[in-house]
């Protein structure tokens, strides 16, 4: 499921594309920061439906080797071990999985098998695969560990999929790494005999509402924050300031400002660390100084507000 971090980057880009546009609908752009979300739940869904089509060709190739004038006996008896793959297996006999694809209509990987056959190459040459399939052993975990392995060795590098996905949606090429960790997470809790589930892109109705929420707040009061920043860098012109910067300090207000429940601390820490992937090398610093003067100012004139213990 997405976590706040990536949240907080979807709004980002979402406030980003707007404030440089110079757009004025706000209606429009809500929506297409949700409909950009729910891109991100087919992404996971896409990764994880990939290593059963790859497990399909392979076993069509079987299919395909026994039916030749002149099988061999490696033709008739192939070694069946990728094709039986338990954990695999759990993803194609999943219903929530193939209920999804079919709603969705995710029919990517028939009309562009081509890049099934490319992962099927390149896992079929590797030394994963061929120490897989030589060894004896024969569990669940076994199966889990290879898996893993297909997904983070074959799979999440391959860059001609990387072009794809950019070139189907724009948003997905910043979602790739996160949706990969995810993937990532979701196979190592695959449990044996378990049928597995697809998950839910929030966590729960709260984090749903904070994307809009979020967004629609920084959109509606962007000026006013700009001001509180101008305030505190009077060595600083704004037109210096890094336009990721800047949204991030105002979203980062925001948080300060109407999210109550939001410790200060884990606010300031999360746009750090976003600053440190999405703009310069010296951004977290400026941005780290600049919201601890923010916030203790807001303190003391008693305009931030937290509920519970620990939160400023």
């Amino acid at each position: 499921m997405i976590n706040r971090r990536h949240i907080r980057v979807k709004v980002m880009q979402s406030v980003y594309a707007m404030i440089t546009s110079k757009a004025n609908d706000l209606i429009k752009e809500e929506k297409f920061l949700t409909y950009s979300n729910q891109k991100l739940l087919d992404l996971y869904v896409l990764q994880l439906q990939l290593m059963v089509e790859v497990q399909k060709f392979a076993t069509n190739k079987l299919k395909i080797s026994k039916q030749k004038h002149l099988a061999t006996n490696e033709d008739l008896n192939p070694n069946t071990k990728f094709i039986d793959n338990k954990v695999i297996g759990s993803l194609l006999n999943s219903t929530s999985l193939t209920t999804y694809v079919i709603d969705k209509k995710l029919d990517n990987w028939k009309e562009k098998d081509e890049y099934v056959a490319i992962i099927w190459a390149k896992l079929e040459k590797s030394t994963l695969y061929k120490e897989y399939m030589n060894s004896e052993e024969n569990s669940f975990k076994f199966d889990k560990n290879f898996t893993l392995n297909f997904f983070k060795e074959i799979i999440a590098p391959e860059e001609k999929l990387s072009e794809y996905y950019e070139d189907e949606t724009i948003s997905w090429l910043d979602d790739i790494p996160f949706v990969n960790t995810w993937v990532v997470k979701t196979l190592s809790r695959v449990k044996k005999d378990h049928e597995f589930v697809v998950g839910k892109l929030y966590k729960d109705s709260d984090d749903e509402e904070f994307v809009l929420d979020l967004f629609r707040k920084v959109m509606l009061n962007h000026s006013s924050f700009e001001k509180e920043i101008s305030n505190k860098t009077p060595n600083w012109e704004t037109e210096r300031i890094a336009d990721i910067d800047m949204i991030l300090m105002k979203m980062a207000i925001c948080e300060f400002l109407n999210f109550s429940s939001i410790p200060v601390r884990v606010t300031i820490n999360e746009y750090i660390e976003i600053a440190k992937d999405y703009s310069t090398s010296k951004s977290s610093y400026f941005i780290n100084g600049v919201l601890d003067k923010i916030s203790k100012d807001l303190s003391k004139e008693k305009r931030l507000v937290k509920i519970g213990r620990g939160l400023l």
